[in-house]
């Protein structure tokens, strides 16, 4: 049996199926660092862990839903690099 694959075709192996591993290791050192901050602004455990879930919960679920198989560095350089030439289409001709 033959399997033909596109030619844009990319594999990447994710995490648990649906996150790849950037993506992963981005949003580990960025809840790392969320949590560090807050539990130098905040003493109490249980506020600290409910301003943590309201932060840390929409990133996480960016970095899932809406990326579309992208990993979120590239997508965030996608973001930049539009912001700087508005005027420029992404455009590939092969």
């Amino acid at each position: 049996m033959k399997f033909i694959f596109p030619k844009n075709y990319r594999y990447q192996a994710k995490l648990l199926g649906f996150i790849d591993y950037i993506t992963a290791i981005v949003d580990l050192i960025i809840g790392i660092f969320l949590f560090l901050i807050l539990k130098m602004l905040i003493q109490k455990i249980t506020i600290r862990i409910y301003v943590f879930v309201i932060l840390f919960l929409p990133i996480i679920l960016v970095s899932i839903f809406l990326i579309n198989g992208e990993n979120i560095v590239s997508y965030f350089m996608m973001i930049i690099r539009f912001l700087k030439r508005r005027g420029v289409y992404f455009y590939n001709k092969n």
